[in-house]
Parts: C-alpha cells; structure tokens; sequence
C-alpha cells in the first residue's frame, strides 16, 4: 500500500509539473509573437511608404524636365508658321479644340480639313508649327485664305493631338462651329485676322 500511494503522489506531482511548464511556456511564446507581428507589419509598411514617397519626387523631376517649354518649342517651328500664337494664345487654342472634340464639331488631319473646306466648312483653322517636310501642308495657307477662314499656327504637332484627344501628332485641325466657345473662338479669329500675309511677319 505504501508503494502504491508513492506511485500516485510521484504521478500528480509530474502532472502538475506539466501543467506549469505548459502555461509557462505559453505565456512565454504567444506573447512574444504576437509583439513580433505588431512590430513587423508596421516596418512592413513603413517600408512600402517610404519607397513610394522616394518614387514620387523622381516622377515629377522627370515629368517637369522632359516638358519642354513654350520658347523650346518655338525654336523648332518652320517658315511657314505665320501668324503663331502668343502663349495664351497658343493656351487658348488647345481649349477651343479640347471643346470642339468633346462636341464633335472639329475635322482632323491634312486631307479631313481639305475635304471640309471643299465641302464649304466655316470656323477657324489651328496648325501646327512643327511639321516637317514642310510639303506636307504649304499649300494649306494659301486654300484657306481663298475660302476666307482664319488660322493660327501653334508650335507643337504633339501638343495639338493632345488637345485633339489622339495620342498621335496632329498637323491641323478645323474647329467649325463658333458655338463650342464663342469668346474663345472671336478671340482667336481677330488674332488671326490681324495677321498680314502680305507685311514681313
């Protein structure tokens, strides 16, 4: 009998035993973890922030410095871009056409704006400085003073798609209705009225 109850008291005091090093040992690895996880993921994503903050600047020194400007794209214009547009003018210009696309009112390109004035289209012309060889459009001038409609030159082909919508250069366009913005569009005819083809300019 004493050996048997030896036995039983060597067996509750081991179980016991397993009992407190369990908790023990839980209390020891899941809190541990846990901080570990808290820590981690914050790193993590301070990480993923500063990556994109340091992205971003390089992004607009990149977009500000590949831009050229109004008097870099002038230098590249050819003999024919008279009268060009001042650089609200030229401002104004994009707008009108932006307008024109949204409302479906404008003829795009060298041979849409040919068959449009064939066709007895009205409006304002707006061409492109930059075009080269400068057959392409030399004899665009000299139609459209025939029919009587304005235009103004602009300095880039690249530029004048973009207001166009297109992600293609556009060497001219025809806005044809006045009524997308008529104080935009008076604004511009007098300016291309003013313009003697026949004076030095």
């Amino acid at each position: 009998t004493s050996i048997n109850q030896a036995i039983i008291h060597h067996v509750k005091t081991s179980a016991i035993n397993l009992r407190k090093h369990k908790s023990i040992a839980n209390q020891t690895t899941h809190p541990h973890s846990l901080k570990m996880s808290d820590t981690e993921e914050p790193k993590a994503k301070k990480q993923k922030l500063s990556k994109k903050e340091k992205k971003s600047p390089k992004k607009e020194e990149e977009t500000s410095s590949d831009v050229p400007s109004y008097e870099e794209r002038c230098e590249a214009i050819n003999i024919l871009a008279s009268p060009l547009a001042s650089k609200k003018s030229t401002k104004k210009a994009h707008k009108l056409v932006r307008k024109a696309t949204q409302s479906k009112s404008l003829r795009r390109g060298v041979k849409e704006l040919v068959k449009g004035l064939r066709k007895g289209d009205k409006g304002i012309a707006i061409l492109a400085g930059d075009v080269f060889p400068i057959d392409v459009m030399s004899h665009l001038p000299i139609l459209l003073e025939e029919h009587n409609v304005p235009y103004l030159f602009v300095p880039s082909k690249r530029d004048l798609g973009a207001a166009a919508c297109t992600k293609r250069p556009t060497s001219c366009v025809l806005v044809k209705d006045k009524k997308v913005d008529e104080e935009l569009f008076e604004l511009l005819v007098e300016e291309a009225k003013a313009y003697d083809p026949n004076g030095k300019n």
